[in-house]
């Protein structure tokens, strides 16, 4: 049932995505924007209480809608595990950036893969050099191909489709309360920060650790090990870390943006970027998606038996 909930949704998100913007994920964007409002003193138990508020009642009907649905057989159990893949997954929501990037920066079109890279990520991208670019969209499809993937069937194996939604709206409380993007938590927000750097611990070492095993396991390992701990966010460098040694590229390191010169640790000891290495980095979440998959299968057969 899990492998085959996984492989329908995979599926259903292929053939028809759903995009950032759509309407239920404008309207909970609504209703937190309204809890944040009202309860928001500036205080770590206001963020308690609000994260509470966002995220319990939807796990709750998420169960509700499961028991009932257990009473009626298993094609409706099977249908709503789809549904709420289907809402918390998404490759689509963000693989058509990496692919519009990479068009662009094969067609020499510069100035348009700059605007795509900063329309994905939410900052000026108008001095990037191309292989700039590129290494960026890398890094930003690795970290969305967790969040939005690998993290969540992680949670779905272990506590069905209540744990798939927790994990999905801790993500984006987080981003949206807990400064994810630029550390600035604040009293409000770390809570949010706090809920999801714990719910994603294991979910993310499964992830590099998947990447590992899906590229040169040996060159991962070792920047894991070496080099993880020097990036802002140890969580991402652990993340990316891991998948540039995988790759044999070279991921972090210098930007130029238009204040300046961004100095960034590097990650991994390979080649260089540029946009043919954006093939080889969707090969490897590919392959790491199918390596996911089979696990799930052994594991859904080992429950059937």
């Amino acid at each position: 049932m899990t492998f085959l909930a996984l492989i329908l949704a995979l599926l259903l998100e292929q053939w028809r995505p759903l995009r950032t913007g759509n309407a239920l994920y404008a309207a909970f964007a609504r209703y937190v924007n309204r809890l944040a409002q009202s309860l928001n003193a500036g205080q770590y138990r206001d963020g308690v209480i609000s994260w509470a508020l966002a995220v319990l009642p939807a796990a709750l009907l998420t169960v509700i809608v499961y028991l009932v649905s257990r009473q009626l057989s298993w094609i409706a159990v099977l249908a709503w595990n789809v549904v709420v893949l289907y809402l918390a997954l998404g490759f689509r929501q963000f693989s058509h950036f990496y692919t519009d990037v990479a068009t662009a920066l094969r067609a020499g079109d510069l100035p348009r893969a700059r605007a795509v890279i900063a329309r994905w990520r939410g900052d000026s991208a108008g001095e990037l050099t191309p292989g700039e670019v590129a290494r960026v969209a890398i890094e930003l499809g690795l970290l969305r191909s967790h969040r939005h993937v690998f993290g969540v069937i992680v949670w779905f194996v272990l506590l069905g489709a209540a744990g798939a939604i927790v994990y999905r709206l801790a993500a984006l409380l987080s981003d949206r309360w807990g400064g994810a993007r630029d550390g600035d938590t604040g009293a409000f927000g770390l809570f949010a920060a706090r809920a999801f750097n714990l719910m994603d611990w294991l979910p993310l070492r499964f992830t590099a650790f998947s990447f590992a095993v899906a590229g040169d396991f040996m060159g991962a390992v070792e920047c894991w090990r070496t080099q993880a701990a020097s990036w802002r966010s140890q969580a991402q460098g652990i993340l990316l870390a891991a998948a540039a040694g995988a790759l044999g590229l070279k991921l972090g390191g210098v930007l130029h943006q238009d204040s300046g010169i961004e100095y960034r640790p590097q990650l991994g000891d390979g080649d260089d970027v540029d946009v043919e290495s954006m093939d080889a980095a969707a090969g490897l979440i590919w392959r790491a998606l199918v390596l996911w998959l089979f696990l799930v299968l052994l594991v859904t057969l080992a429950r059937a038996v």
